[in-house]
């Protein structure tokens, strides 16, 4: 018996005849066509999260241009063009319309075009985003995970501003695009429009999607597999790159204040379609096409980053045998594998370091029969130096005995002969007494 048919049945509350049984009538209304209601009701509760990233030179117009973009006036503040690298900068802010809450997310790329060699320019752009699906995948893999509640930091939307030249893409811009193109949904827009008439508007978007065709830079297309909204996008796809004008000031126009650019020779205003695409981009990207950006984020650009990088970790879709395995086979495989290699590696490193240490004690031991002869030489040096100290010692002390000696001799000698000189005057004394 067909499904549809059973369906039909419950709905009219008859009894349904089978092979098997019979299909009972139910008391009342089913209700499971009230399933999206509640995904619905699930997905306000929990709230959406959108994810922006704003790529153009210094002074171009992107905080500008977010701020018209949801009508408000994000934390920003003018940036030099003296940055000696391109630096990423990211503000998170909740958003409320209605009763339906948003997390968004805005990625600046500070000092972008800015340096005289740009040849890596480009480079901190793609690790930020790897970085964030690296953050991703590590949080999918963890055994006690949550997502739901996790913030997704994944970028969703690129918008890559041109600069309004009038001549085409730089080179810059083709080699940037080219590098994202598999990791990011792109939307590029020509920024500040105002600058260009509409007939060379006209040529500058030919120009530009005619270079990146011819250079194979893919970028988002709006997609046109829902009925509901497949002529609105087919429509749009003709219209990219947008030509967009943002501000943040408001000029009165007939009885409303509208956001516009006021110049001498009139007002250019910002959601006027016949002045700027700003109102196709803000449809496009936030009405119509956000889901489907954050969807094509996930199976599309995640999916390709979460492929490459588990075969970088050692893991495949198919065994060594040529069947399918599953995530825990390859695990336990690779788990083993990396097991083999840290002891291959621990015992080369063992014999490395037995290797070093007998070296070291074959140099130590050399050392220590250097410090021996070198000890016994010094001591032999001090042996032969006491030697002859000794020597002259006893040399000095038989000098000074000789000359104790001799001292004592010549004081007797001295003492002595005073003597005989007294002893002489006196006989000569009495001698001449006599004579008298």
């Amino acid at each position: 018996m067909r499904m549809d048919k059973v369906l039909n049945g419950i709905s009219e509350g008859k009894d349904v005849g089978g092979g098997r049984g019979t299909v009972k009538q139910l008391a009342g209304h089913v209700g499971f066509d009230s399933l999206p209601d509640q995904l619905v009701n699930k997905s306000l509760q929990n709230g959406f999260c959108f994810n922006i990233m704003c790529i153009g030179e210094t002074g171009i117009g992107k905080s500008t241009l977010c701020d018209s973009l949801f009508n408000t006036e994000f934390d920003s503040a003018p940036e030099t063009h003296k940055e000696p690298e391109v630096r990423l900068k990211a503000h998170s802010y909740d958003l409320q319309e209605s009763n339906v809450n948003l997390l968004l997310t805005l990625v600046d790329t500070v000092g972008y075009g800015d340096q005289i060699n740009k040849e890596d320019s480009f480079n901190s752009i793609v690790n930020y985003i790897d970085n964030q699906f690296e953050a991703y995948l590590q949080e999918e893999l963890k055994i006690k995970r949550n997502l739901n509640t996790y913030h997704d930091t994944r970028i969703h939307v690129c918008l890559y501003f041109i600069t309004p030249n009038g001549h085409g893409l730089k080179s810059i811009d083709l080699v940037c695009m080219k590098k994202l193109d598999q990791k990011v949904n792109i939307i590029p827009v020509i920024a500040k429009a105002d600058t260009i008439n509409k007939n060379e508007l006209a040529k500058f978007k030919a120009k530009i999607m005619s270079e990146l065709k011819n250079n194979g830079v893919s970028i988002y297309q709006f997609p046109t597999d829902d009925e509901t909204v497949a002529e609105v996008n087919k429509e749009m796809n003709n219209c990219l790159p947008f030509a967009v004008v943002g501000s943040r000031e408001t000029v009165k126009v007939g009885n409303k204040h509208v956001r516009a650019r006021q110049y001498p020779w009139g007002v250019v205003q910002v959601e006027n379609e016949n002045h700027c695409d700003f109102k196709h981009l803000r449809e496009m990207l936030i009405r119509t096409n956000m889901e489907d950006l954050r969807n094509q984020t996930q199976l599309k650009h995640y999916e390709l980053y979460r492929k490459e990088r588990l075969k970088q970790m050692g893991f495949s879709e198919t065994d060594g045998s040529g069947g399918s395995s599953s995530f825990a086979e390859t695990y336990t495989l690779r788990r083993e594998s990396i097991l083999k290699s840290l002891q291959s590696r621990e015992e080369e490193m063992r014999q490395k370091f037995v290797i070093r240490v007998k070296e070291k004690e074959a140099e130590l031991k050399e050392a220590e029969r250097e410090l021996h002869s070198r000890f016994d030489k010094l001591k032999a040096t001090v042996n032969e130096e006491r030697r002859m100290v000794d020597e002259q010692k006893r040399a000095l002390e038989e000098e000074i005995a000789e000359f104790q000696r001799r001292k004592s001799q010549y004081e007797n000698e001295k003492m002595n002969s005073g003597h005989n000189t007294l002893t002489l005057g006196k006989l000569d004394k009495i001698n001449m007494l006599d004579y008298l």
